[in-house]
């Protein structure tokens, strides 16, 4: 029987959705089936947005009929039938859950308390335990205090038991006396309010006022307006009033006015504007319409015919929304949850265990704690591209990674502005310009004299951004860099195999995906370097995948795979993989190995009673080396595809210091991944005595072949 948790709140505008939404996020990363369940829904013609959010979490496999019980209306005709009705479709929600949550009403056209009464009955027919969500915005501690005392009599009243209080969108300096406030009997949370979860898109704006799109780039409606300002008065008085993310109505014959601020959007040292909004059916005449043309803006530029009170009246009224369609505020609620609240202290109320499999979404999580536990500053060098940014954007937000971003400052910062995204606390560097442009151009001619180097050419190699993402990373100016979101594999690593080089005792730089399967991780090695390993590489290859697995939690048990298992084969691959086997043995003896052998026999119990019996690793493997590249790319590829694997990588191994490569086709969640990945592999190595981790050769290192010629990842 699944376990389950009913949101509801005394009031409305409490912020339940920011709840919720932490809730989901914390249990997809504890349990594999996670359910929500909206017991009463506007209607059925308007789809609520915020079970549409909560559904549209990974690991949340259910359609949106399946989880409504009933409407408004439904309710109002007859409560007893309603009541009956969400039970039913309830427990159909809870058949196919390891764990459901429930998010209560609205508080829409029901009066307060009847409506938490009705919610705590849904709640004890349910048999979930209530987190009750209360406002802190515009109150006192002690304010706070009576609102949750009087609902909480109310739900005992209803005789729900109660598992928590949260009082949400607090401000930020009372955090503490809010929570003292609520007392101790209960687990008690306090979370600061954000203007941006409240902020509605330049979009709703625009619905708003009944807008339309005469200028600009229909994108960056999606962005958030931070603030809606009436711009009637001269520009000059204006531009002093401006601020980030605003939405300026001005009446459309001020040609004046538009101009200005078109102008001061794109000025340095202004704000960045979210949208102008143009009053009052007019527009301004063709030649004005030209210059806005030419000046080449992409700020949206909205015309209505509304007056300038009623667009103002109406834009006020707007109210922003935790949606599926922002990314930057689900990164922010999901910021604030994971900051103010104990989510092991829920689950402990809830009796929620972690269980032994490993879903592919709990391995992300991993990856992202243990970067946070311990940031690391990564270096993003293609900073000119959106996905970087929204990346860039998430990893911030959520705390994981320090980031330096490589590009035209002024050109980088504006983009990020216009999608809507806080990159305010990554550093960016023009790797062109500047002393460090100068410093690595001399520290490279010294590193690559043996190849005739001069300072001269060294100053066009560097103003690459990978040659200079790398040589950040070889000085210490950053610990790791993450590229290839945009070029190809060979212009991302070559400079770390010229300038990093591999760690002592490593003849070869390889690499690994993490294969995130339903219930398991397994690692797969090398399926994107080196053409054609030679044993004594395949040794290798084998060695650093084992460390690498089991940085990343997972018990290394090697599997040298062949077309033959043990003795049954002969020939010169199986004899290849053979040899290196008996090296990792000599190398490792640590390191639990066996090979050659077969994937069937590798990776399923059954199979390997019959061909292996006496193995540690045949049945049980989970790092398994493939013979050649052609072999791995190709097995990665079809368990990506036919299993519906999550295959997290490449993860570059052997290199002194971390660089780690992107496929040109990455999701914003996988540059997200791989930066938490970098970070974590680089602190590991900081964990490493200095001493151990010295240049092990001057010459260049070159994996075996040309794969990374070819972008192949």
């Amino acid at each position: 029987m699944a376990r389950s948790i009913y949101i509801t709140s005394p009031e409305g505008d409490t912020g339940k959705s920011t709840v919720a939404l932490g809730l989901v996020d914390l249990l997809t990363r504890t349990v594999t089936r996670v359910g929500v369940f909206r017991p009463v829904a506007r209607s059925v013609a308007q789809r609520d947005y915020v079970l549409e959010l909560l559904l549209a979490r990974d690991g949340v496999d259910l359609d949106y009929d399946t989880c409504v019980g009933v409407t408004y209306d439904e309710l109002h005709a007859d409560p007893e039938a309603a009541l009956s009705r969400i039970v039913a479709r309830y427990h159909e929600v809870e058949r196919v859950s390891d764990v459901v949550v429930v998010v209560g009403t609205d508080y829409t056209d029901v009066a307060g308390p009847t409506e938490l009464a009705y919610n705590a009955r849904i709640a004890v027919n349910l048999g979930a335990p209530v987190l009750l969500v209360v406002r802190g915005a515009g109150r006192r501690p002690d304010e706070v205090h009576s609102v949750a005392e009087v609902a909480l009599a109310e739900l005992r009243t209803q005789h729900a038991e109660v598992l928590g209080v949260v009082a949400n969108r607090c401000p930020a300096t009372l955090l503490e006396e809010m929570r003292a406030a609520l007392g101790d009997a209960l687990p008690t949370f306090a979370i600061p309010d954000d203007q941006l979860l409240m902020a509605p898109t330049v979009r709703a704006l625009m619905d708003a006022v009944d807008g339309r799109l005469v200028a600009g780039d229909e994108e960056l409606l999606s962005r958030e307006a931070l603030d809606v300002l009436v711009g009637a008065m001269s520009i000059e008085h204006l531009l002093g009033k401006l601020t980030d993310g605003s939405v300026i109505i001005t009446p459309g014959d001020r040609s004046d006015v538009l101009v200005g601020l078109l102008m001061a959007h794109a000025a340095d040292g202004f704000p960045s504007l979210a949208g102008i909004i143009l009053n009052g059916g007019f527009y301004p005449p063709q030649e004005v319409g030209r210059l806005v043309e030419a000046l080449g803006q992409r700020l949206p530029i909205i015309r209505s015919d509304y007056g300038t009170f009623r667009a103002a009246s109406a834009a006020a009224g707007t109210r922003g929304r935790l949606s599926a369609e922002s990314q930057r505020k689900i990164d922010t609620a999901l910021a604030l949850f994971e900051t103010h609240v104990d989510g092991e202290a829920l689950l402990e109320r809830m009796d929620v265990s972690r269980p032994t499999v490993i879903t592919p979404l709990m391995f992300e999580w991993e990856l992202l704690a243990r970067a946070r536990s311990d940031k690391k500053h990564i270096v993003l060098p293609e900073g000119d591209d959106d996905r970087i940014l929204r990346a860039a954007s998430t990893l911030l937000r959520r705390e994981v990674a320090e980031l330096t971003i490589l590009g035209n400052e002024t050109a980088i910062r504006a983009r990020a502005n216009e999608l809507g995204l806080d990159i305010s606390a990554a550093q960016v560097i023009d790797p062109k310009d500047g002393e460090l442009h100068e410093r690595f151009a001399h520290e490279y001619a010294e590193l690559r004299k043996h190849k005739g180097m001069t300072v001269d050419r060294a100053r066009e190699i560097v103003g690459s951004v990978s040659y200079f993402g790398t040589m950040m990373v070889q000085l210490g100016l950053a610990d790791g860099m993450v590229s290839g979101a945009v070029h190809t594999t060979a212009h991302t690593i070559k400079p770390s195999f010229e300038i990093v080089k591999t760690q002592p005792g490593t003849s070869i730089v390889s690499s690994v995906f993490f294969m995130c399967l339903e219930d398991r991780v397994l690692v797969y090695g090398d399926c994107a370097v080196n053409p054609d390993p030679t044993a004594e590489q395949l040794a290798d290859i084998a060695i650093s995948s084992a460390d690498t697995a089991a940085q990343f939690g997972i018990a290394p048990r090697i599997a040298m795979l062949s077309y033959s298992t043990g003795e049954s084969g002969t020939g010169a691959d199986v004899e290849k993989v053979r040899t290196a086997t008996a090296l990792v043995r000599e190398r490792r003896p640590d390191l639990e190995v066996d090979g050659p052998i077969q994937y069937d026999a590798a990776v399923d119990a059954s199979v390997a009673k019959t061909k292996m019996p006496d193995s540690a690793v045949a049945g049980r493997a989970t790092v398994f080396i493939f013979p050649d590249l052609n072999t791995g790319n190709n097995t990665y590829k079809a368990v990506q595809r036919s299993a519906g694997a999550v295959a997290v990588g490449p993860v570059l191994q052997g290199l002194r210091k971390p660089v780690n490569d992107l496929s040109r086709g990455a999701l914003v969640q996988d540059i997200v991944n791989t930066v938490a990945i970098t970070a974590i592999q680089a602190q590991a190595l900081a964990s490493v005595p200095a001493a151990s981790v010295q240049d092990s050769a001057t010459a260049d290192v070159t994996p075996a072949g040309t794969a990374v010629t070819g972008g192949i990842s």
